[in-house]
């Protein structure tokens, strides 16, 4: 039992390992034992986030450029990864991004720009590690999804919306489809995070403020508040559980 979150001997790819939200989750699994390849559209941005978490951590990384809507781009990526390492244990999909428009004029080319990289992306990424995972009749897929996922917001946020929503229900399709080949395929829920992105958001104290106040909890999400999350769905402490998205988020979806 005491075993549970060990992933030693693990392989991880994170894809967006560079970005704020992905590399606190490949420290984590990092941490926890896992090997770790970072995976990124910059191979020196991975790199270098992957040479930080070895430095940190002791384990064994490597990062790499993927463009993660071109799936011969993937799919080079995760074999490397598979000719290098033996297997393919835990892939995390940790990219994204979000283009505000008002909804009335929401230009299609920034419509399909989000699409292309949180929807098509996180799917191109599931299946090419479905397929290496399905060989070996075992793996966990982890999708990142969000609280805007399942509640509509304002401020031009209806093609991020619909992206996570697309995501959730990527992430329980083929978590039935793929239960039969022992993967796993489940996601996390966070509701704001600060990142490199969101920052200006913390370092203005008025406008933290009122982002804290939608939160039952009464503050705003760090990174380090996924890390644990991740970490469960990647290990055999949720070796029954697929299909789910965990709310990492103070309490907002409750309220």
């Amino acid at each position: 039992m005491k075993d549970l979150f060990n992933l030693e001997g693990k392989v991880a790819v994170v894809n967006g390992g560079a970005g704020g939200i992905g590399e606190a989750l490949a420290t984590g699994l990092a941490t926890y034992g896992a090997k770790v390849v970072v995976s990124d559209l910059y191979e020196e941005a991975s790199q270098k986030v992957a040479e930080k978490i070895k430095a940190e951590t002791g384990a064994e990384t490597m990062g790499v450029g993927v463009d993660v809507t071109d799936e011969k781009s993937v799919e080079d990526m995760m074999q490397n990864v598979v000719k290098k390492f033996g297997k393919l244990d835990i892939t995390v999909n940790s990219m994204g991004v979000n283009i505000k428009r008002d909804a009335f004029d929401y230009p299609v080319e920034d419509w399909d720009k989000i699409f292309d990289v949180n929807v098509k992306g996180t799917m191109i990424c599931c299946k090419v590690a479905g397929r290496i995972m399905r060989d070996q009749k075992k793996g966990a897929i982890i999708n990142l999804s969000s609280v805007r996922g399942i509640r509509g917001y304002t401020g031009g946020n209806a093609g991020y919306c619909a992206t996570k929503g697309a995501v959730e229900m990527i992430t329980k399709t083929l978590a039935v489809e793929w239960a039969s080949e022992g993967i796993r395929v489940n996601a996390i829920g966070p509701a704001l995070i600060i990142t490199p992105g969101t920052k200006h958001i913390q370092d203005n104290p008025e406008l933290a403020k009122k982002y804290a106040a939608a939160v039952p909890m009464g503050r705003i999400g760090q990174t380090e508040d996924l890390v644990g999350t991740c970490v469960f769905l990647a290990s055999e402490a949720s070796g029954f559980m697929t299909g789910q998205t965990l709310f990492v988020d103070g309490g907002m979806t409750a309220s």
